[in-house]
């Protein structure tokens, strides 16, 4: 077998020893919730315009 081939009994001899109960599953809606998030940055949309413009500024100067 080359580098990189795909052998199918290594495969199925690895699958061959799970056995997974539904009580040991993680439930993944266990913690779900609806909400909302806001976020006030006390600046006005032209202020952050102007950061950002400097921001990107910075990153030419390098």
């Amino acid at each position: 077998m080359g580098f990189g081939s795909y052998d199918e009994s290594e495969q199925e001899k690895q699958n061959s020893g799970t056995d997974y109960d539904d009580e040991d599953a993680v439930s993944v809606h266990e913690n779900d919730h609806d909400g909302s998030v806001s976020f006030d940055t006390g600046a006005s949309s032209g202020e952050l315009v102007d950061r950002l413009q400097e921001m990107k500024g910075d990153d030419d100067e390098e």
